[in-house]
């Protein structure tokens, strides 16, 4: 592929930013090996370009730090790793709860910026009682990150190999090949960091954070990879826990146990959510652009057509079948963006059966890179520009993957049997990946998972979520065991911010642990095509 590939794109954004071999280890910090000894977060002004869409009259309420943790929690003296932290101070301080940490998901989800994106997503009085915390995990973007390449050039010339749905024998191989090449620039580069990467090491960041900011107890709030750390943490350290929301949940015991089966089943979680727009679309027809005569089977269509080269677009572009996989699964994150999906899907249509006087329109999201479907969930604006190679570094530990790279192919046509647009870019994404990373001993907590806290944990789940299906919420809240579930009748990946019922859920039981009944579905404030 002689372009770089929208899925691994993230990774070169990078390139504006020096890129050094190893990973840097902050040398002479103060160990934290004890909790109770963990050092006071020392805040002070942030950059203005981290302020931007900020009001001045409230740029006041943000300060930021960087945060020295312990590269490995057993063993302290080997060194520290900085976590950069924002905090948006509680509005009425006189009312003030505590701390509210927000985690964006990825893993590799830049979360720095969470406090400022968070007025979206939370009622005033949560605002008001709570300091809201966003932090970008270790290895990511402005904490001590991971780099697997000495340059961006290096990385561009080794990830621009692979494509996102290698079809070919030819394709498969140099995709493969890079894959190897990646794990092996990150053996020789990346240092000590790469084998303290797991989601129990964030957690336990977390847990000195929670002190670093002088809570007794945390308040979190994790979307999708997020809800794993969330998960975790309330696992690790249940007295230390009052109230923990998970919104766009993972299934933890099958992703700590049996990675394959797990991306296995997600490929399913997007064939579900793609099923679930096709049929809407039929049913809005006159809302829906692409509601006209079938769309499941000219979708289809559309997608077997690609397997054997791209489409030629009006003015000389093209699409090809990667660019259609990932900008797909990217679109059914938001139902805001159904109509232009539509829109798009019945311009690729028309050209495949061209109208004469009817000129197919130009693309607006099919047509755009984007790397999101890889992603458990879109962080914030940062992580759509600068991205490191932490996604890998996290799943990679967590997710047992089995080193075997002859298989993935076989895999891969499995998948694609079972679950036709995604199964393919799903095998050759972690499964591919892990298949050759270098081989590490990580410390990772794969259960158990029940909920020893005092407080249960809240959960949310939509029923038409493509990348953490619904099913894994009900899992969850299984799992945990003290737990309570509220479903959401809504297309996208996440909730919060999107639904005045959840919103007033998550609002009640942050700052009265007020927890809902059993069995309440929530409805979004808005449904596609209305």
């Amino acid at each position: 592929m002689g372009a770089l590939s929208g899925r691994l794109g993230r990774a070169l954004a990078i390139a504006s930013s020096a890129l050094v071999a190893g990973t840097a280890v902050v040398a002479g910090t103060p160990a934290v090996a004890e909790p109770s000894r963990a050092a006071p977060v020392s805040w002070g002004k942030c950059d203005e370009d981290v302020l931007n869409g900020v009001p001045v009259t409230e740029r006041h309420l943000y300060r930021c730090a960087m945060y020295p943790v312990p590269i490995d929690h057993d063993d302290p003296g080997r060194g520290a790793v900085e976590l950069a932290m924002m905090r948006r101070a509680a509005a009425d301080p006189n009312a003030k709860i505590g701390s509210l940490f927000l985690n964006p998901g990825g893993p590799g989800g830049a979360g720095f910026r969470r406090p400022v994106t968070a007025l979206s997503m939370f009622e005033p009085e949560v605002l008001n009682r709570f300091d809201i915390i966003g932090f970008d995990p270790r290895g990511v973007a402005r904490s001590t990150p991971l780099r697997c390449f000495k340059s961006a050039e290096q990385a561009e010339e080794v990830l621009g190999r692979i494509s996102s749905v290698p079809v070919t024998d030819q394709q498969i191989g140099t995709t493969m090949a890079a894959y190897a090449e990646y794990g092996e620039a990150c053996d020789k580069n990346a240092g000590e960091l790469l084998g303290h990467l797991s989601t129990k090491d964030v957690a336990r960041d977390l847990d000195l954070m929670r002190q670093g900011v002088g809570d007794e107890q945390l308040n979190y709030v994790g979307f999708s990879y997020g809800t794993l750390l969330g998960a975790t943490y309330v696992n690790l350290f249940p007295e230390r826990s009052r109230a923990i929301i998970l919104d766009g949940n993972v299934d933890p015991a099958l992703r700590t146990a049996n990675g394959v089966q797990y991306d296995r089943e997600r490929a399913r979680g997007f064939e579900l959510a793609l099923d679930s727009f096709l049929k809407l679309c039929a049913e809005k027809a006159q809302g829906c652009a692409f509601g006209e005569g079938d769309p499941r089977a000219k979708f289809d269509e559309i997608r077997d057509r690609l397997r054997p080269g791209p489409i030629a677009m009006p003015g000389g572009s093209q699409i090809t079948l990667d660019q259609f996989t990932v900008s797909v699964s990217s679109a059914l994150y938001s139902p805001d963006r159904f109509r232009q999906l539509a829109t798009d899907l019945q311009s690729l249509h028309r050209q495949l059966h061209p109208e004469p006087g009817l000129a197919p329109e130009l693309l607006g999201l099919l047509g755009r890179p984007t790397s999101i479907g890889r992603f458990d969930a879109p962080a914030d604006a940062a992580a759509s520009t600068y991205v490191d190679d932490s996604y890998f570094g996290v799943n990679c530990s967590d997710k047992p993957i089995p080193k075997e790279p002859a298989k993935v192919p076989g895999i891969a046509a499995q998948w694609e049997a079972e679950s036709p647009t995604f199964g393919r870019s799903q095998a050759f994404s972690d499964v591919a990946g892990c298949s050759t990373w270098p081989s590490i001993d990580p410390d990772v907590h794969a259960g158990p998972w029940q909920n020893r806290a005092a407080n249960p944990v809240l959960l949310f789940g939509n029923f038409y979520d493509p990348a953490t299906q619904y099913e894994f919420s009900r899992r969850m809240e299984q799992e945990l065991g003290n737990a309570r579930l509220v479903s959401v009748d809504s297309f996208g990946h996440c909730i919060l911010g999107n639904s005045s019922c959840t919103d007033k859920i998550a609002a009640d039981f942050l700052t009265d642990l007020k927890v809902p009944e059993p069995g309440q579905v929530c409805q979004p404030d808005k449904q596609p095509f209305a």
